[in-house]
């Protein structure tokens, strides 16, 4: 049994040493541009970032691998489970995590456009605070959605999901269900990474917060209720925003 168990869990330690890589890797870009704009809350406040698309697509990847990976876990341990038997299974397995992480950089699009477009301004916009606030407020009600309910609820549970997206076509099919499960996770935790365009990507204290929000709701019977506690939260963030403008610049200025 105990062998079993070593081997059932084998999976998870790649999974969880390249997420602690890239929490290294991040942390030490957030650290180098400390003093740049990368979101809503330091904007005209900071100097312009001038990184490139490809650059900031892989700082992108490196944050979702480092946020995501300890959250799906127990999805990636149970697909391996049931694969494991068949040829080149472990080789599946990776070829799932790849096509998960295939949709979460495809996403990655939306934040680049929106840096690039903002990065540029010296001064505080006028529109600046009320979208921000308008912005957290939109993210936390989503919390309280049947969308997000449904999308959490397949994140819950991993057999359910492997048995019913396990297309049984070797590389094709495990790229496929990983796809399919970044696109339900992706409808789960959209609307809480939003926060992250608002106080700044490579704010680590925002970061961590979230990281452990998606462990928690994913993983824990009580998940739920974590989750309405989240937007809850957030509401109350963007309403004190909206009420009171300068809470944005405290808010993104609390980092790691």
């Amino acid at each position: 049994m105990k062998g079993q168990l070593r081997v059932a869990l084998l999976p998870g330690l790649p999974l969880l040493l390249l997420a602690a890589i890239a929490w290294l890797l991040t942390a030490r870009q957030a650290f180098d541009m400390s003093a740049m704009v990368t979101g809503l809350g330091q904007l005209g406040a900071r100097m312009p970032n001038d990184i490139a698309p490809p650059a900031f697509m892989s700082m992108w990847l490196l944050m979702m691998v480092a946020m995501m990976f300890p959250a799906i876990a127990p999805m990636v341990l149970t697909y391996d489970m049931v694969v494991s038997k068949r040829p080149h299974g472990r080789l599946l397995t990776a070829v799932f995590v790849a096509g998960y992480l295939l949709v979460w950089t495809a996403i990655g699009v939306v934040p680049l456009l929106a840096f690039l477009a903002f990065r540029s301004l010296m001064s505080p916009a006028g529109w600046v605070q009320p979208a921000a606030g308008a912005a957290l407020v939109a993210a936390g009600l989503y919390q309280f959605t049947p969308w997000k309910t449904a999308c959490l609820r397949v994140c819950q549970s991993p057999l359910s999901f492997v048995m019913t997206h396990d297309f049984r076509t070797g590389s094709k099919g495990a790229v496929l269900a990983g796809i399919s499960h970044g696109a339900w996770c992706l409808g789960c935790c959209w609307a809480l990474m939003l926060l992250l365009v608002v106080v700044g990507l490579m704010n680590l204290l925002w970061m961590a917060a979230l990281s452990i929000v998606f462990v928690l709701e994913k993983n824990w019977k009580r998940g739920n209720v974590v989750s309405r506690v989240a937007g809850a939260a957030i509401v109350l963030l963007g309403v004190a925003v909206l009420a009171a403008p300068p809470v944005l610049s405290v808010l993104s200025n609390l980092h790691g």
